[in-house]
């Protein structure tokens, strides 16, 4: 993302969401993005994914400049996102058939019915999204963002309304699926949990309330596998966490400043 801004409204006068937004991430990299609500991160998936174009600036992938949707990128988003009028397996070997463009419909049902069993949802294939819980419908859309093979992950809080426990197991899934195969992935993924963007990413990026800039990025220097136990008790994980919340609390603290000088302004 190269000096990435967008202004919502016409004629470039409105809200600004994003200003000067500038970020690379390698490939295979899992980069996490996280800063207080409103300040730009659906914003950058949406931008990324070509389904919004920036006001000014621009996205390249391997040096190619994004100009829409396209399918080097799979993206789950906070709602699912799943064609509700077909079953599970339907909503992924659609997926699938549209973003190779080709294939025996034979090969097509073979990968759609592998990641459905590496997502637990192999006895669900019949199932339409209606009938799923929450937790279930979010592995279908994993499954299907890795069956269609792109280059670029993208992860708007994938996980943001699931339980607890539940979303342990998606962010072990999700680690497990990643890690497979031969090459990583390149991850975009946005998080409100400190927690959560430790044991997932490589680096996370740190963005300023709105309109959204990169403040800091941080290096996650713990060694992969990443488990939970050790992490929690590891003195440089604690430091590091209590780091990136003097950040972001510094940030709401001067947000909520400015928010009550405006509204002084008023009274």
């Amino acid at each position: 993302m190269k000096n990435i801004s967008l202004t919502y409204g016409n004629n470039g006068e409105g809200h600004k969401a994003l200003s000067d937004v500038n970020l690379s991430i390698g490939n295979g990299e899992f980069t996490s993005l996280i800063g207080p609500s409103g300040c730009g991160k659906s914003t950058i998936i949406d931008v990324v994914s070509g389904l919004r174009l920036p006001s000014e600036g621009s996205v390249f992938i391997d040096g190619a400049r994004v100009k829409g949707p396209g399918t080097d990128r799979g993206t789950v988003f906070q709602d699912y996102s799943l064609f509700p009028w077909m079953t599970t397996f339907e909503n992924i070997c659609f997926a699938i058939e549209h973003a190779k463009n080709a294939g025996e419909r034979k090969e097509i049902e073979k990968t759609a019915q592998k990641f459905l069993e590496l997502v637990g949802l192999g006895k669900f294939k019949d199932a339409y999204p209606g009938t799923l819980s929450g937790g279930m419908k979010q592995r279908a859309s994993i499954a299907r963002m890795f069956s269609m093979d792109p280059k670029v992950f993208l992860m708007d809080e994938p996980f943001g309304a699931l339980d607890s426990l539940n979303r342990i197991y998606m962010q072990d899934l999700l680690l497990h699926l990643w890690s497979e195969g031969e090459q990583r992935k390149t991850v975009l993924f946005v998080t409100h949990d400190i927690d959560e963007a430790l044991l997932l990413s490589d680096r996370v990026a740190i963005m300023t309330p709105s309109p959204g800039r990169i403040k800091e990025i941080i290096k996650v220097p713990f060694p992969r596998p990443r488990l939970r136990k050790d992490l929690s008790i590891d003195p440089n994980y604690l430091t590091l966490k209590s780091h990136l919340l003097s950040i972001l609390y510094g940030e709401t603290v001067e947000e909520t400043k400015k928010q009550e000088n405006e509204l002084k302004r008023f009274v």
